[in-house]
C-alpha cells in the first residue's frame, strides 16, 4: 500500500494528515499556530516559526504512523489564500508572514476603485481587489516599509512557501495565485500591464515560476528529509488553495453542487467552465481541473466567531455538542437577536465590527449562542444567494469546516439556505485534497477524477425543514436590514 500526506496551513493551524491510497485517515498531527497582531488591523506569524512548526508535524506523522518512510510516496501543501509571505535575498524571511484575515492595506482597494483602476483590473483578472491580497499588501509594503520592499527576493502564498522550503524549489501554484490578483486569468501567465495598473512594475523578476496542482515541484531535500522524517525519494507535488483543496475532496468535480467551507473563512464556491463576468460574484480563481474557474464568495465570518466566542466567554463549553446543547433549547421564532459574525472582519467592508443587536433583561446564553449560530448562517447566504443567481439549477450544498461538526449547525444551515446539506466522510478535507493531489502526481491515479472515485466518500444527506423556512426567511430580512444601516457607520468609529 503506498501512502500519501497533505500538509494544510489554515487560519489557526498547522496540520500534516497521513491518507492510503484509497482515501483512508491514519494519522495526523497539528499545532496552534501563534497570531500575531503589533497594530490594529494587523494579523502576523513569523515565518521561521511556521516552517519549524511544520517541520515537527510531519514528523510526528512519519514517525507516529508506523509507515515505513519509503512507503510515504508523495505529499503536497494547501494553505489559507490571500496574505503574504516574502522571502528575503539575504536567504531569510523578508518580514513575518501577513494572514487573510490582515486589513491594513484597506485604503488601496477604496482608492483603485475611486481611480478607475479595479475595473481594468477585472478585465485581467476577473475578480474585486481585496484588503487581504498581496497586491493590496505589497502596495502597504512599498510604502510603509520601503526596506523590506527593497529586500523582496520571492513572493509566496503560505503553501508555496512551505513547498518552497521542503524542496528548495521557488515555484507558485496555479490555483492560489490566481486569487491574489497578480495572474491575468486570459493567458493564465503573469501580466506586466496589470502590474503596472498597481504600480508594482518592480516586483516582477520575484514572481516565482507558475506550477499547476498536480505538478511535481520537486522532492524533500537532503536537510528537509532530516527535519521531517520523509525520505528524500518523496514526490512534492504543486498542491492547492486551501478552498480547493476542500471542494476536490468533497468530490466537487462537475458544475451540480456548491462546496461551502464553514471555518476561518466563510467560502462559499462552484466550479464551472465559464467565469462569471457581471461582477455580481467576489472572486473567479483557476481551479485545480483543467478548464474549469472557481466562482466564489467569501469573507472571515464564519466559525472562526463561534469559536472566538467559547474561549472569550465560555471557556467550560469545550465542544460543539456542548454548544449545540445550548443553542437548541431555543426555537427558531424563539428570539429576534442580530448577530452580526464581524470579529475578522465583514463580508464587504473592511472597517465593519462585530455586534450583536437586541439584547434585553430576558436573554440567556442560550439565546445568545443560538443568535451566533444563525448570524454565521446568515452570512453564508448572503454570499451564497449572489452564486445561485448565476446558476440555473443547484441539487445540494457540500459542507465542511468547522460547522460540519455541529449537528444543529449542520441543520440550520439547510433551514436557512433552503437546500439539502451533504457531509463528507473524514474532518481532514483540505489535508484530504493535498494528498489526492500528491497520489495524482505520483502516479497513483491518471487524473483527480479517478482519485476523487477511490479517495472520497458521502456520509450523511440532512434535508431542509420546511417548517422553519417562515421564521428564518422573515429573521434574514432583519439580519440584512440591520447589517446595511450599520454599513455607514463604521468610518465613524
Amino acid at each position: 500500500m503506498n501512502y500519501y500526506m497533505g500538509i494544510d496551513n489554515g487560519g489557526t493551524l498547522c496540520k500534516a494528515v497521513l491518507f492510503d491510497s484509497a482515501g483512508k485517515y491514519i494519522c495526523s498531527a497539528s499545532e496552534e499556530l501563534v497570531m500575531l497582531t503589533p497594530d490594529a488591523g494587523h494579523t502576523e506569524r513569523d515565518m521561521e516559526e511556521l516552517w519549524q512548526a511544520n517541520c515537527r508535524i510531519v514528523r510526528k506523522v512519519a514517525e507516529g504512523s508506523g509507515i515505513d518512510p519509503k512507503d510515504i510516496k508523495g505529499a503536497a501543501c494547501s494553505g489559507h489564500g490571500k496574505g503574504l509571505y516574502l522571502w528575503g535575498k539575504n536567504g531569510k524571511p523578508a518580514m513575518n508572514g501577513i494572514v487573510s484575515t490582515d486589513s491594513r492595506a484597506w485604503e488601496y482597494p477604496e482608492r483603485w476603485a475611486r481611480d478607475g483602476t479595479v475595473d481594468k483590473v477585472f478585465e485581467k483578472t476577473y475578480q474585486k481587489i481585496l484588503a487581504c491580497q498581496p497586491v493590496s499588501l505589497l502596495c502597504w509594503i512599498r510604502d510603509n516599509k520601503p526596506e523590506v520592499f527593497s529586500n523582496i527576493m520571492e513572493v509566496f502564498e503560505v503553501k508555496d512557501y512551505i513547498r518552497f522550503r521542503l524542496t528548495g524549489n521557488a515555484n507558485a501554484e496555479l490555483t492560489d495565485i490566481s486569487g491574489s490578483n497578480l495572474l491575468n486569468l486570459k493567458t493564465r501567465q503573469y501580466d506586466k500591464e496589470l502590474l503596472s495598473l498597481y504600480g508594482l512594475d518592480s516586483i516582477w523578476e520575484f514572481l516565482p515560476p507558475l506550477k499547476g496542482s498536480f505538478d511535481v515541484c520537486g522532492r524533500i531535500t537532503s536537510e528537509t528529509a532530516k527535519l521531517t522524517g520523509l525520505t528524500e525519494d518523496t514526490v512534492i507535488a504543486g498542491g492547492m488553495f486551501d478552498i480547493d483543496a476542500c471542494a476536490i475532496a468533497m468530490d466537487i468535480t462537475n458544475d451540480e453542487n456548491i462546496a461551502v467551507i464553514a471555518g476561518t473563512w466563510s467560502i462559499n464556491e462552484y466550479i464551472s467552465k465559464r467565469p462569471v463576468l457581471n461582477k455580481s460574484v467576489m472572486m473567479n480563481s483557476l481551479y485545480c481541473m483543467e478548464g474549469y474557474y472557481l466562482v466564489e464568495e467569501c469573507s472571515p465570518t464564519s466559525a472562526g466567531n463561534l469559536k472566538w466566542f467559547m474561549e472569550m466567554f465560555m471557556p467550560d463549553v469545550k465542544s460543539y455538542r456542548e454548544f449545540d446543547k445550548l443553542s437548541e433549547s431555543v426555537a427558531p421564532d424563539g428570539q429576534n437577536l442580530i448577530f452580526l459574525p464581524y470579529v475578522f472582519g465583514s463580508n464587504y467592508n473592511p472597517q465593519a465590527k462585530a455586534t450583536l443587536l437586541g439584547l434585553d433583561s430576558h436573554h440567556t446564553k442560550n439565546h445568545i449562542a443560538r443568535a451566533i449560530l444563525e448570524g454565521v448562517c446568515f452570512c453564508h447566504k448572503v454570499h451564497i444567494e449572489k452564486l445561485l443567481q448565476n446558476r440555473k439549477t443547484t441539487k445540494a450544498i457540500r459542507l465542511a469546516g468547522g460547522a460540519a461538526k455541529s449537528s444543529l449547525w449542520t441543520q440550520l444551515f439547510a433551514d436557512i439556505l433552503e437546500l439539502p446539506i451533504e457531509l463528507v466522510e473524514g474532518d481532514e478535507l483540505g489535508a484530504l485534497g493535498c494528498a489526492m493531489a500528491a497520489a495524482v502526481a505520483a502516479g497513483e491515479y491518471s487524473d483527480i477524477e479517478n482519485a476523487a472515485k477511490s479517495m472520497v466518500k458521502i456520509k450523511t444527506r440532512v434535508a431542509p425543514n420546511p417548517k422553519t423556512f417562515e421564521a428564518y426567511r422573515k429573521k434574514y430580512k432583519l439580519y440584512q436590514d440591520v447589517s446595511d444601516r450599520l454599513d455607514s457607520y463604521w468610518k465613524k468609529i
